[in-house]
């Protein structure tokens, strides 16, 4: 995602690719999924980011248009937030907005008020086969000009350089294959995760005990 992304921005910005700064955002607010609060977790994954050299931004932002909000305060250059088909959707979710006077209005002017444009990686609808991009993102009737006028005037815009064969690699199947016991789980990470994950035995990963 991230390198498809870079390759995309970088034919749009002002700058040099040794200007642009990469950051893995991870926001405070997943530390609630499920109901519970579980740190071990989320640390797990600021140090697996880590072991693959990114530098992690901590937030408290839940919605993108604050995360924005707040990146506006530090540059005035080009901003691209990188992200999958599902959180295209959720951003075109308007019960998300609901504590805003303008709704989804608001937010996406809050959002898009800079040099911000949305970067989308595609996925796989597994009961088609088919490849969904940016552009083919079904949202509500109401919305559907808006979320028009943002592809044609390339605020949100898909990553077409990607690999197909990642596009079937879902964290839930990943974790359920390490917590499980199916060692076929490595082949979906990079080494380096591989090699914290079983140093460190996260996410409930136990090393196997010989007989």
């Amino acid at each position: 995602m991230l390198d498809g992304a870079r390759r995309v921005f970088l034919t749009h910005c002002d700058c040099s690719e040794d200007e642009v700064v990469v950051l893995m955002e991870m926001t405070l607010e997943n530390l609630f999924a499920g109901g519970k609060v579980d740190h071990a977790d989320f640390l797990a994954r600021v140090d697996i980011l880590r072991a693959l050299g990114r530098t992690v931004l901590i937030s408290k932002f839940r919605e993108y248009y604050r995360l924005a909000g707040y990146l506006f305060r530090y540059t005035n250059k080009g901003i691209g937030l990188v992200m999958g088909v599902p959180s295209l959707v959720e951003i075109f979710n308007e019960n998300y907005y609901a504590n805003l006077e303008g709704g989804i209005l608001e937010a996406l002017g809050r959002m898009f008020k800079g040099a911000l444009k949305l970067y989308v990686y595609p996925m796989i609808d597994e009961a088609s086969g088919k490849v969904i991009s940016a552009p083919q993102v079904k949202v509500a009737r109401n919305l559907r000009s808006l979320f028009q006028y943002l592809i044609d005037n390339q605020y949100v815009q898909e990553i077409a350089d990607y690999h197909p064969e990642y596009l079937r690699i879902h964290p839930p199947d990943v974790l359920a294959k390490l917590q499980s016991g199916d060692s076929s789980w490595e082949q979906m990470v990079p080494p380096e995760v591989v090699h914290l994950i079983k140093k460190r035995e996260f996410f409930g990963y136990r090393r196997s005990i010989a007989a």
